[in-house]
């Protein structure tokens, strides 16, 4: 089983990397970074890189796609290369999954009109200019399309996803081995739950085009 999980500039680390460290762990899964051109690419904190092994063009028939999310989405929205590529690889691959604004991404490439979907909360409503049904779950299941909401439900996503493909105890053991048994300081981790203040002042954050220091969105 090969999983591509695509990269490009400014894209946010832990969509990758989470859903990375559970899938990495299906038996025989051969992960693969990718993106237009080989070589380190840089996530949106500056600071850190990941290694793109393949280019595009040798990666043709992944069985599970992965699209993280970032600022870069952005831009690679309208990047006719890469959505070609997704066209291409998501009409034999068994899943095509996105973490918070990856899902844009798909949406752009023209994925998921009619179908449910998610993304970060700051973006959801975006995903119907794309044609799909904004959702507020976490984890959404719709077909072979699974989408993440942000960053951190990235983990989540895939770990339903081994569940769906090997089976529960597999995920269940995936999950005990990263010992991911969240107990968060704060319970302001979602728009239903954080301080009306706080939701309203990243709203306008992101209504005046600043980046947005914690999300990377």
């Amino acid at each position: 089983m090969q999983i591509a999980i695509l990269l490009f500039d400014d894209f946010t680390t832990l969509d990758a990397i989470g859903p990375y460290e559970a899938l990495g762990r299906i038996p025989g899964a051969e992960t693969v970074f990718v993106a237009k051109e080989t070589g380190l690419v840089r996530g949106d904190q500056g600071s850190l890189a990941l290694l793109a092994e393949r280019p595009l063009a040798e990666v043709t028939a992944p069985d599970i796609v992965l699209v993280p999310g970032g600022p870069g989405t952005d831009q690679v929205e309208r990047d006719e290369e890469i959505l070609t590529w997704l066209r291409a690889v998501d009409a034999t691959s068994a899943w095509t999954t996105s973490v918070c604004t990856g899902s844009q991404v798909l949406g752009a490439a023209g994925l998921l009109r009619g179908r449910r979907a998610t993304s970060h909360w700051l973006v959801l409503e975006d995903l119907a200019g794309h044609g799909a049904v904004p959702s507020k779950e976490r984890v959404v299941f719709d077909g072979k399309y699974v989408t993440a909401a942000g960053v951190s439900s990235g983990i989540d996503m895939a770990l339903s996803l081994m569940g769906r493909i090997g089976g529960d105890e597999l995920a269940q053991t995936a999950q005990l081995l990263l010992e991911y048994d969240p107990q968060p300081p704060y319970d302001a981790g979602s728009v239903d739950k954080a301080p009306a203040e706080l939701v309203a002042k990243l709203r306008a954050a992101v209504a005046a085009d600043a980046k947005n220091p914690v999300s990377g969105v």
